[in-house]
């Protein structure tokens, strides 16, 4: 079934690029040369670059060769979706732009695509050309016939202007291709600047008058990486303490790497700010980095970890769980060592990275439950596949008593970048419902 399943994906890809470079180099040509076989490496290598991108990460390779794939292969990964998509949008447009062009000149018939070139005949030598009823005969000139076209040195016909097909489909896939690059490009400017902050009031009804307008700064899904190092970090530390929260909640997918090549990206945390501290709970790909290092390491910088556990705060417990990810190495999430014991009466703010773990938050009478993971899309249409797998996307919704607010995330996943589904930092401001 695994096979079937790679070699149908392999057979989608493969259908997918050979589309690509038919519109965009092969459509685009007169016939075989340079281009369509530049066309064909770009395409190609393209891939590789990708895919080595992808196994470097995985595999641990040395991390300068991480680096030097990461840009160019994870690049390469959101240009070819927006190609793609772009292409595909093209084929709409294709027959409205002959039509038009059609009727702008007044005819239906294609134009040539190139002048004939007539029979070549000895210097001097009488052209042969069709004359009207009395008209004199035509002269030769001294270079050879006057009824010869123009010619290339060389002797070969000038060529025309290009056919209304070649016209349209060059048309069609330099726009598709400008759509692809300016969106790619805008994406991936969005990431580097570093997330925005967004703003949420969420009434408890547990919460304490005391605690009204508590804020707790959720970050999640900053993914430090070989493309997003340090300095993105700190534009994240930045953002988070220029909020000035009471409480900062870090809620998985910190890196995409290990401590030894990542250890000095993440090292402007020990500099985030709060009042009643920094909290972190693991991610799916935390798992992937080695999870007990970074555990360690975030402790080492400040962070307190709630691996299935809990704090009781002044006004209300604070609880963590485990990334769903950690059951293979036997550290799942455990929600009844977090929040089997504690009183009911207090509300409860959970920290648990995957929003399908809201249903255990239910059944164990959460408050609020604080996400990430979906990075909401990350890259449209993806959207449509987050909301496929995850119960919320990105925002706040509610879950019988339970409320379920997620995160889009500060970073970005394999490409560094994002369309329709902005980064952020969000402030969640506590309310007190009662008098």
């Amino acid at each position: 079934m695994v096979i079937a399943f790679a070699l149908l994906a392999l057979a989608v890809l493969v259908t997918a690029n050979w589309y690509l470079w038919r519109r965009l180099f092969r459509d685009t040509t007169g016939g075989p040369g340079r281009a369509r076989r530049v066309g064909a490496v770009l395409i190609g290598g393209g891939w590789v670059l990708a895919v080595g991108a992808l196994v470097a990460e995985r595999t641990g390779a040395p991390f300068w060769l991480q680096r030097v794939l990461a840009w160019p292969g994870f690049l390469w990964l959101a240009l070819s979706i927006y190609l793609l998509l772009a292409v595909v949008a093209g084929e709409v447009v294709r027959p409205l732009l002959r039509r038009f062009l059609d009727r702008r000149d007044g005819r239906g018939e294609p134009a040539v695509t190139a002048v004939p070139h007539p029979e070549r005949v000895p210097a001097g030598a009488p052209a042969e050309k069709p004359q009207g009823a009395g008209s004199p005969p035509q002269e030769s000139g001294k270079g050879g016939p006057a009824s010869e076209e123009p010619s290339e040195p060389g002797g070969s016909p000038l060529v025309a202007a290009p056919s209304r097909r070649l016209f349209v489909s060059r048309v069609v896939a330099g726009a598709a291709a400008a759509a692809a690059v300016g969106t790619v490009g805008f994406g991936t400017y969005g990431v580097l600047r570093g997330p925005g902050v967004k703003r949420v009031t969420v009434p408890l009804a547990k919460l304490p008058r005391a605690a009204h307008g508590y804020r707790i700064a959720v970050v999640s899904d900053i993914h430090l990486s070989p493309v997003l190092g340090r300095g993105f970090a700190q534009k994240v530390v930045d953002t988070i303490n220029s909020t000035r929260p009471d409480l900062i909640a870090v809620v998985g997918d910190l890196v995409d790497g290990s401590v030894k090549d990542l250890g000095p990206a993440a090292a402007p945390l020990a500099r985030l700010e709060a009042r009643h501290g920094s909290f972190f709970v693991t991610g799916n790909h935390e798992y992937f980095s080695g999870a007990e290092q970074w555990v360690e390491e975030v402790r080492r910088l400040g962070l307190r970890p709630l691996e299935n556990d809990r704090t009781e705060l002044a006004w209300f417990d604070l609880a963590g769980v485990n990334d769903i990810a950690g059951e293979s190495e036997g550290q799942g999430p455990d929600f009844g060592k977090a929040l089997g014991d504690r009183d009911t009466a207090r509300a409860c703010v959970l920290l648990a990275h995957q929003p399908v773990q809201i249903h255990d938050a239910v059944d164990h009478g959460v408050d609020l439950q604080l996400s990430g993971h979906t990075h909401g899309g990350q890259l449209w249409p993806g959207n449509l596949l987050a909301e496929a797998a995850n119960p919320t996307v990105a925002g706040l919704e509610r879950y019988g008593d339970t409320q379920l607010y997620v995160s889009r995330g500060a970073g970005a996943w394999g490409p560094p970048t994002r369309v329709g589904a902005p980064s952020d930092i969000t402030v969640i401001e506590l309310a007190s419902k009662q008098a």
